[in-house]
């Protein structure tokens, strides 16, 4: 502004131009500034914070605003409505359908130790929003630090609870669910503004030098799960197949003997009913039997002749047919 004020100056020493027209070029460049200082518009995914002589005033809402200019209000724009993503132990160069990651070693974030002693090599991330631009711009000086080296310590003292084992195989979802509470609590306390939405677990090996171990340990447990399983398999094919079986053999003898006692038992009142009949009229029941039991026997034993053995030139009538030769009695 003052190089202009000394070109005017110069042109009105010059002669070029009148202190009317200096008055009205001063009077245009004012306004202008007024009009392009006086107004502001927050995107829709932020709200604006504005301050007033330094001091906070209020939160506006996605649109264009009036403000007081000549920087008496000042607005700070802060991405309420945006997920926010804070990489530990790897870094994300680009994103896409083929990742590409930094090349940089990050173990100094990734090494932990474990609660029986033991080094893991954890890689997270923490997706977060803001869920409270004031907390956010003004309780916490270097708000997005501090939320670092929180998400690292909470991580640390998970990790530092639980076993190796844990962390690098069935303890994966827990962790990842006690971090997020855990940094949500933290977060809550030192008043940062940020919600927590998600602790993801992107890698868990042990360290480089001894992953050909860990590999060798971890192929032998899947083999003796392998073997446990079919070991399980062939048991519950055999023995259900054994069980059934013994059911099968014990409803046949059951059935058996139901059929046996059943039989002994018709056969019992059978010969009690003869048995009553013969007192009645034992004669007649006796010639009744010795009949039924010769009609029963006679058709078994085939034909039969009787002669008497004396006789003499009887055609052998028993040479007629094969049958009576072999069935003869004299």
């Amino acid at each position: 502004m003052a190089r202009d004020f000394i070109d005017l100056k110069q042109f009105q020493m010059k002669g070029n131009l009148s202190p009317r027209t200096i008055g009205l070029a001063v009077v245009a460049f004012l306004t202008l500034v007024l009009v392009f200082t006086s107004w502001y518009t927050v995107s829709a995914e932020s709200v604006g914070v504005v301050l007033r002589l330094g001091k906070y005033s209020h939160t506006t809402q996605p649109g264009p605003h009036l403000k007081i200019p000549f920087g008496i209000d000042q607005v700070t724009h802060v991405q309420i409505r945006r997920q926010f993503k804070a990489e530990f132990g790897f870094r994300t160069e680009q994103p896409g359908i083929r990742t590409r990651y930094s090349e940089r070693d990050f173990e100094i974030e990734s090494l932990m130790l474990t609660g029986d002693l033991n080094v893991a090599d954890v890689e997270w991330t923490v997706q977060y929003r803001i869920a409270d631009p004031f907390n956010y711009l003004f309780q916490v000086r270097n708000v997005e630090e501090t939320f670092f080296d929180m998400s690292q310590a909470v991580m640390r003292e998970i990790v530092g609870d639980r076993t190796v084992n844990e962390v690098l195989t069935v303890g994966r979802t827990e962790l990842a669910v006690s971090a997020q509470a855990k940094l949500q609590e933290l977060a809550d306390q030192y008043q940062t503004g940020i919600r927590v939405d998600q602790v993801i677990l992107q890698d868990i090996t042990p360290p480089d030098p001894v992953k050909p171990s860990f590999n060798a340990v971890n192929q032998a447990q899947q083999e003796k799960e392998k073997v446990i399983n079919e070991a399980r398999a062939e048991y519950n094919l055999a023995v259900p197949a054994a069980r059934g079986e013994a059911d099968q053999m014990i409803r046949q003898a059951e059935g058996y003997s139901i059929e046996r006692v059943n039989r002994a038992r018709g056969e019992a009142a059978r010969f009690i009913s003869v048995l009553e009949e013969y007192r009645k009229a034992p004669a007649v029941t006796r010639r009744r039997i010795y009949i039924e039991t010769l009609s029963e026997l006679l058709p078994k034993i085939g034909r039969k002749l009787v002669i008497d053995k004396d006789l003499q030139n009887v055609v052998n009538l028993l040479q007629l047919g094969k049958e009576g030769t072999n069935n003869e009695d004299r």
